[in-house]
């Protein structure tokens, strides 16, 4: 089995490490394509108005001067001498749960993969601050993710799925159960911008969280890291809200609407 890895902490991140020692549990084809510096937060971006450059590190290792996707693009097109079998995309620093999935580098990554057709699973390493001094339980991840991928290799996936896996914020000793979960969604708000003022009296902005503390519905992928629990969610692209279509289907199709709708 050909392995593709990738992340979007950049090359030199310790989760880059755990998760080449992860995939080589399973396979010894084992190929890295990451970016150059951290691209958190750059969702499925791709580099339109700029060249990429990519940095051959190792036989098969290589940095790239772009995003998760622009990685997986050219590792599949233009680096690997042949097709990967799987794409394994982390290990995050921080899990990627809820509305995280949306504009996640390392979910992005397996979504590539997935767009080409190759099996593809994202994982990330929950944090119990998301702070530079605390250091993440890669050891969780690292023990319990490649019993989970073989298993998850085993089953069928329906077209268009990617696996997200997320490993709680504890040592591996301390996690007994996995559950299959659904994207869940927190509170409004979070996500905020916070204002300062640089020497020379001018404003600028860092975007941040406030990581208030949630109850999460029973079965989410926000509620099993709450409980201590893998999640494992198989996530698709697909934005399509069926009951709104199907709403929609009233008021709109057929011939084009002469006339202003009042009320």
């Amino acid at each position: 089995m050909r392995i593709l890895l990738t992340n979007d902490d950049g090359i030199e991140a310790e989760g880059l490490e755990c998760l080449e020692r992860i995939a080589r549990t399973l396979s010894d084809d084992v190929w890295i394509c990451a970016p150059q510096t951290e691209q958190s937060g750059k969702g499925r971006g791709i580099t339109l108005t700029e060249p990429l450059r990519v940095n051959r590190i190792g036989a098969q290792r290589f940095a790239v001067t772009g995003t998760p996707t622009d990685c997986v693009v050219l590792a599949v097109n233009d680096l690997m001498p042949g097709r990967p079998d799987l794409v394994l995309s982390g290990v995050n620093r921080g899990h990627n749960v809820g509305e995280d999935c949306s504009y996640s580098g390392t979910v992005a990554g397996a979504l590539q993969g997935m767009a080409f057709g190759i099996r593809s699973i994202a994982l990330s390493q929950s944090l119990e601050r998301f702070h530079d001094e605390v250091r993440a339980h890669w050891e969780t991840a690292e023990v319990h993710a490649p019993p989970i991928i073989s298993r998850l290799l085993a089953q069928k996936w329906q077209d268009g799925v990617v696996m997200n896996l997320n490993f709680p914020a504890r040592p591996p000793e301390a996690v007994a159960e996995v559950e299959v979960t659904t994207q869940g969604f927190r509170a409004i708000g979070e996500m905020h911008a916070v204002r300062r003022t640089d020497l020379r009296g001018r404003d600028y902005y860092w975007m941040s969280f406030r990581g208030e503390k949630q109850s999460h519905a029973p079965g989410t992928d926000l509620r099993a890291m709450d409980d201590g629990k893998i999640s494992v969610t198989p996530l698709h692209i697909d934005l399509t809200h069926r009951t709104s279509v199907n709403d929609l289907k009233r008021v709109l199709g057929g011939a084009v609407p002469k006339t202003v709708a009042v009320g």
